[in-house]
């Protein structure tokens, strides 16, 4: 049993040691490792599909790893591919994702070689039915039988963090938007009561229109300051036309001066 346990913990650490070679100075460890236990995954939240912009990086059209050339893809709307899914862990825990982003292996995300960056698609295993909804924000796995590395948190999910890999169907539930986007701010309110009125407001307002109107929470920052501010904001909305027309609407109803925020003001 023991050499049975030892075997499978040096399958799991290989089965998410797929990325692509980094220079020695990137990562504080040599080699992966598995992270600290998850003592309830069910209460970890699974991300929200949405429509994001494209993220300015890891979307190159074609790039090199090992020697192979990859593309990234335009995907369907009914991607879907199967295949052997691994996972990654602590050796890449607080550094970037290929988009960017920080990677934390206790969250639901996911690395894939092709899908713009963020995707969002759900996986499933085939043999027993469990799925988890994960955010692709990295590339990889280079390795010619895997199809998709999982963030250790969705791993333990589908409970396959033990032997490393599973067999897997990896459906598309949203990709990224391809034009440029703003969100416009139509208030910035101390009280959450406030915030939820206007947010009504506006869905109603635009309830012909595919525009989200959502509510951006106070940051931990901002808690501990004063007022603290709830902010109601459109979006994402396209620039051009669909913007000004927006814009037009909120003027004709007495939202006369909206905020349209850059992406860097988000």
């Amino acid at each position: 049993m023991k050499w049975l346990s030892l075997a499978l913990l040096a399958l799991a650490v290989s089965a998410c040691s797929t990325r692509a070679p980094e220079s020695s100075s990137r990562y504080q460890h040599a080699r992966d490792f598995t992270p600290q236990p998850i003592a309830n995954v069910q209460a970890l939240v699974e991300p929200i599909p949405k429509a994001e912009p494209i993220s300015s990086r890891g979307n190159a059209p074609r790039y090199r790893v090992w020697g192979k050339e990859y593309q990234v893809i335009t995907p369907p709307a009914d991607f879907r591919e199967q295949g052997i899914a691994s996972w990654y862990g602590m050796k890449f825990h607080g550094h970037e994702t290929s988009n960017g982003e920080i990677y934390d292996v206790y969250q639901f995300t996911a690395a894939h070689k092709s899908l713009p960056l963020p995707s969002y698609v759900r996986v499933t295993r085939v043999d027993n039915g469990s799925s988890v909804v994960v955010r692709v924000n990295d590339r990889g796995p280079f390795h010619e039988q895997r199809i998709i590395d999982l963030s250790y948190a969705a791993a333990v999910k589908l409970d396959m963090h033990r032997q490393g890999v599973a067999d897997v169907v990896v459906e598309l539930l949203q990709a990224p938007l391809t034009t440029p986007v703003r969100w416009v701010q139509v208030g910035a309110v101390s009280q959450r009561e406030s915030a939820q009125r206007l947010q009504q407001q506006l869905i109603t307002l635009l309830h012909d229109t595919p525009w989200s109107v959502s509510i951006n929470e106070p940051n931990q920052a901002e808690v501990t300051q004063a007022p603290t501010l709830y902010r109601v904001r459109i979006g994402p909305v396209p620039e051009g036309a669909d913007l000004e027309l927006l814009l037009q609407r909120l003027a004709a109803n007495q939202f006369e001066r909206p905020l349209v925020l850059g992406r860097h003001q988000l």
